[in-house]
């Protein structure tokens, strides 16, 4: 599987996860807020923080039939223009956005929604592109982002293994040369159990690509246990209060929480290590304690070793308990004294 690089930060299985804060709506119509949770994506230490560039009339229509209503969950009967109206990010905030980001030393990009958003996002120098799940079927997209030439990250929510190799062959076609993709469940909140994380060593040999997870369950445990199966980014929602009654609070990260996941998602990774049945460095003064043979009686030089003289037991600075069947039978060429470890060179 290879690698990509984004704003000089390597990402793949060779390297700690690349952790994603998804400031998504959480703005809650105020750029100070959107400041703010930059700079505390930062503190937590995020490797990134992603916007959404799109606004209401870009990503649906200005209709309130039916099929423009939304049914259950956070959102249910509001129509798709009125929750986007409320979620956007202004086009005239992303500068300072961006400013404040680079100013502060993490990493920003954004999802766009439709090419206008990208036009928008090359102007500032966007480094990457995120194509959100409900995007990965719009393979026009897919392929104008990928025209930039810059890595782009494709989310795959909702989407079945064949769309997800049509977006990947739409994204190559496009030019896109660093490309990774996300597990993803678009739920929101998703319950732990749907997100099947086998699935990401599967995506991983299927496509061969940098892969990761996008996770919209409530707290750390499934993605920390993403790394483990092989994922290579986490993004996460993130807010500055869960109890900020904006579209995607609810289900986000507080700062406290995005710490814990980023030293969590590290830790796990350490863990992985390599394959090694060697003896580790925090072993090493614990041989001790290992069981081996000891003398359990004094004994003369000619002595027949049998099994009453002879016990395993702590510590391990004997011969090795296998070695017992080896040893009874023989004859000792020199004394030796009781709780006296057995080594080869005291017997015959």
């Amino acid at each position: 599987m290879s690698q990509i690089e984004i704003a000089g930060r390597q990402i793949g299985p060779d390297h700690s996860p690349y952790v994603i804060a998804e400031l998504s709506a959480n703005h809650n119509g105020k750029l100070e807020t959107a400041l703010r949770i930059i700079e505390e994506a930062k503190k937590a230490g995020a490797d990134a923080v992603k916007l959404q560039t799109y606004k209401p009339d870009t990503i649906t229509l200005n209709c309130d039939s039916e099929e423009f209503k939304i049914r259950g969950g956070l959102w249910g009967g509001r129509t798709l223009y009125e929750l986007y109206e409320e979620a956007h990010m202004p086009w005239d905030w992303h500068k300072p956005l961006f400013d404040h980001a680079r100013k502060l030393g993490i990493t920003i990009f954004s999802s766009p929604f439709d090419n206008t958003a990208i036009d928008l996002l090359e102007d500032l120098n966007a480094p990457a592109y995120k194509i959100a799940s409900f995007e990965a079927v719009d393979l026009p997209l897919i392929k104008y982002a990928a025209s930039t030439g810059k890595p782009m990250i494709i989310s795959t929510g909702m989407a079945d293994a064949d769309e997800i190799a049509e977006a990947i062959e739409a994204a190559r076609e496009g030019g896109c040369k660093q490309l990774a993709i996300l597990h993803c469940v678009s739920g929101y909140p998703a319950p732990a159990e749907d997100y099947n994380l086998r699935t990401i060593p599967d995506m991983i040999e299927r496509f061969g690509l940098v892969t990761g997870l996008s996770d919209h369950t409530l707290g750390n445990t499934t993605a920390i246990a993403s790394v483990a199966v092989g994922a290579s980014i986490i993004e996460k929602h993130f807010t500055l209060d869960r109890r900020g009654g904006g579209p995607d609070d609810s289900f986000s990260l507080e700062p406290g929480e995005l710490a814990a996941l980023c030293q969590g998602a590290e830790t796990a990774w350490s863990a992985l290590g390599r394959v090694d049945y060697g003896r580790k460095s925090s072993e090493q003064g614990n041989a001790q304690f290992r069981r081996s043979l000891y003398f359990v009686k004094a004994m003369k030089a000619g002595d027949l070793v049998t099994p009453e003289v002879v016990r395993s037991v702590r510590p391990g600075f004997g011969l090795p308990p296998k070695e017992l069947a080896n040893i009874l039978g023989k004859r000792l060429i020199k004394d030796v004294t009781a709780n006296t470890s057995v080594k080869w060179d005291a017997l015959a």
